[in-house]
């Protein structure tokens, strides 16, 4: 069996990149992933996005959380591991 590969997406205010990198990971012939989406408080269309995508495809996950700005980026991969089903990020 092919192990579980975890893709961690940190998202902020990048509507106009996301559907592109989403379906570039979603798209790969290798299938067994999940990808893991932290929003870190977008203001545009990223968290409607996210939550599409969770909606329609099983391996998507979406955290929502608003992180301070000092700890934005480590918190967002701190995060996303936490629920990571898998050890292979």
């Amino acid at each position: 069996m092919d192990k579980k590969v975890i893709v961690v997406i940190p998202v902020y205010n990048v509507e106009h990149y996301l559907q592109r990198c989403v379906n570039s990971v979603l798209n790969q012939t290798y299938k067994n992933l999940e990808v893991i989406f932290v929003d870190d408080g977008s203001s545009d269309r990223c968290p409607e996005i996210c939550d599409e995508y969770a909606e329609r495809d099983s391996r998507v996950k979406v955290i929502h959380k608003k992180m301070e700005d000092s700890q934005a980026p480590v918190m967002r991969r701190l995060t996303a591991l936490l629920r990571a089903t898998s050890s292979h990020l």
